[in-house]
């Protein structure tokens, strides 16, 4: 089986990876259990050489078709795409976004439609899709209304996975991932790059800004259960997608809510809901007072008015019934990066 992993060089790219070499075998569009021949990671830095046979690693940008095309080979078996413009470049560079967020993707996309057989893709999406008034919480299938240059990209991206799914291109499903927390590394552009600062820069004994309310809601979730999430949303079959889909709409109908038609091939990714504030009093109860004294609250409006459209709870009923799973608590979210960065040789705190 030959698999593509697009930001294959980034944090959750280089995760995915490691946990498929790990499983050593996938599902393929047609149900079969198949080993993991050949791994490539794709991305404009070269990846790090995992020391695994298998692993290829190619450097470029997907809006460059000729390395698309030296990456999405007829053999092509499953592509995840993780590759993206974060929100707030995307916002402030809108070019830059409509290039890599939509137009590399289309290039992607087609490509895989030159493949054997359609392959099977995971298309990382996100909750800035939504906007706007919404139910609380989220259904999967509420109307997309965007509210910035990134979710309207991504939005975007899920309707052509889900018209060439549809076509029988691809067998292609989307899934909206929730901000991920703890990322290690320093702040990049994302609008919700703070949520990971708030609580890495304090345990590594820096002060570390959050330019939004401690009142501020958003939907988290571990990278260790993103990764989990992401081959679940890999691994089920096309059927099982929309069954679950139509689940989820039934009870959200039941519960008397008016719905738009399910969309079977995007899937709100279970998480967390918790308000910025209880995330640093999970870090004061975890480490200490003296850490969590080290956030200060400087409001920022560019960060505000971006992460303020984002809906901060969801039903995510179709990804809990294809067994994608959420954290038990942020403390518990807070304790893991301390241990993943222990076990990395870098003390936390």
């Amino acid at each position: 089986m030959r698999v593509v992993i697009t930001g294959g060089a980034g944090f959750l790219g280089s995760r995915l990876a490691h946990e498929i070499l790990r499983r050593g075998s996938l599902t393929d569009a047609r149900g079969n259990a198949r080993e993991v021949r050949e791994l490539v990671l794709v991305d404009v830095v070269a990846a790090a050489a995992p020391g695994d046979r298998r692993v290829r690693g190619v450097t470029g940008s997907l809006d460059d078709r000729a390395v698309v095309e030296a990456v999405i080979t007829p053999d092509t078996d499953s592509v995840f795409h993780l590759a993206a413009v974060v929100s707030g470049q995307a916002e402030a560079d809108f070019d830059v976004g409509m290039r890599v967020n939509v137009d590399a993707t289309r290039n992607l996309l087609e490509r895989c439609r030159t493949c054997a057989s359609p392959p099977k893709l995971v298309f990382a999406s996100s909750l800035a899709v939504f906007g706007g008034a919404l139910p609380d919480p989220v259904p999967d299938d509420a109307p997309l209304m965007p509210q910035s240059s990134y979710g309207t990209q991504k939005a975007i991206g899920e309707l052509l996975v889900s018209d060439m799914s549809r076509k029988g291109f691809i067998d292609g499903r989307s899934l909206r991932l929730p901000t991920i927390v703890v990322r290690p590394g320093k702040p990049n552009k994302a609008a919700s790059s703070f949520a990971s600062s708030i609580i890495r820069e304090p345990l590594a004994g820096r002060v570390a800004n959050c330019p939004v309310a401690a009142s501020t809601r958003m939907w988290l979730q571990s990278p260790s259960a993103v990764i989990d999430n992401l081959i679940v949303g890999h691994e089920v079959a096309a059927e099982r997608l929309a069954g679950a889909a139509r689940g989820a709409a039934s009870d959200d109908s039941r519960a008397g809510r008016s719905l738009a038609p399910v969309q079977s091939r995007s899937i709100n990714v279970p998480g967390l809901c918790v308000a910025v504030g209880d995330m640093v009093n999970a870090l004061r109860t975890v480490a200490g007072d003296a850490v969590a004294e080290r956030v200060r609250w400087e409001y920022d409006p560019a960060i505000d008015r971006i992460v303020s459209t984002w809906p901060a709870r969801f039903a995510a009923g179709a990804g809990r019934a294809l067994g994608m799973r959420a954290d038990d608590d942020f403390a518990s979210i807070v304790r893991a990066h301390i241990a993943d960065t222990a076990q990395a040789g870098r003390a936390p705190i």
